[in-house]
């Protein structure tokens, strides 16, 4: 089981970090979102994983699991839902600034950047006309 778990938190970290060097809002966002699952994963892995044990002390339990790494996972997944939150608006109004939405400066590294794609679009007037 810890196998599968370590291989899951690996798979997670991996396909997170490759989604973060994207040179699009989207994927890093999505990698950012892989990422934070990675480490609640591993933050709850540390309480030693076991089956039918109660996470609290009680007077027949034999045995039990530390509750400490569920309340962090608890507190990480409301951090996480809103940093998640905060990147997403901060990449929606890069996009509608620029009428883009690369991560990165124009240049040649990037294949699939032009230079059209860093003009930043005529904003409308009130009217609806364009200045």
């Amino acid at each position: 089981m810890e196998f599968l778990v370590a291989t899951a938190i690996g798979a997670m970290t991996a396909a997170g970090l490759y989604l973060v060097l994207r040179a699009r809002t989207f994927p890093v966002v999505l990698g950012l979102s892989l990422l934070t699952y990675a480490v609640n994963l591993f933050l709850f892995a540390t309480g030693r994983l076991a089956v039918n044990r109660p996470p609290v002390i009680g007077a027949a339990a034999t045995a039990y699991v530390d509750p400490l790494p569920q309340a962090l996972v608890l507190t990480a997944i409301v951090i996480s839902f809103g940093m998640t939150a905060v990147i997403v608006v901060m990449a929606l109004r890069a996009y509608l600034e620029t009428g883009n939405d690369h991560v990165d400066l124009p240049g040649d590294a990037d294949p699939e950047a032009r230079v059209d794609d860093w003009k930043q679009r005529p904003r409308r007037a009130a009217g609806g006309e364009r200045r």
